[in-house]
């Protein structure tokens, strides 16, 4: 693996680990909040970012690199409404478009193959993430506060489904 690349991925992995750790200090601010559903779905978020943490570190293992695990900043922990919540985690989730485009032009110039195809499975995952954040941002602002229970009801619901690593 091209130590260039390897170096951009591992500062990824440890983005990623850092945005589990984001999503959890959202999930534990909203328990206050006694919203269950955006908990849950927060503790999806969670869930969804280590396993992409773990694709990136799979795939560096699987050709030879070296995962090197850092640390990064604390996450927020206060917010003033649930709409807030969703604001910062959209404008995060662009953060993270950001740096996977970023790492897709490196791959591009390194004719680094491999990692282009990795890549194309965060590029279509991010929209996707985005999008989700954006319906629930309009859903949130739609509602008053009976409309916000209802809509907790439905993020209950949700499930993770795990990343198959081979794909």
């Amino acid at each position: 693996m091209n130590k260039k690349l390897e170096k951009a991925i591992n500062t990824q992995i440890n983005f990623e680990i850092e945005s589990a750790f984001i999503y959890l200090a959202m999930k534990n601010y909203i328990e206050t909040l006694s919203l269950d559903g955006f908990v849950n779905w927060f503790d999806i978020q969670f869930q969804e970012e280590m396993a992409h943490a773990q694709k990136f570190m799979d795939f560096v293992n699987n050709l030879g690199g070296r995962v090197e695990i850092t640390n990064w900043e604390s996450p927020k922990n206060e917010y003033k409404s649930i709409l807030e919540v969703l604001e910062t985690s959209l404008g995060h989730e662009k953060e993270v478009t950001r740096r996977i485009h970023n790492l897709m032009n490196l791959a591009e110039e390194e004719k680094d193959y491999p990692t282009i195809s990795l890549l194309h499975w965060y590029v279509d995952e991010q929209v996707k993430e985005e999008d989700n954040f954006s319906r629930l941002i309009e859903k949130v602002k739609l509602v008053k506060d009976a409309g916000l229970y209802i809509l907790d009801k439905e993020l209950e619901s949700r499930t993770f489904v795990p990343i198959n690593p081979e794909k």
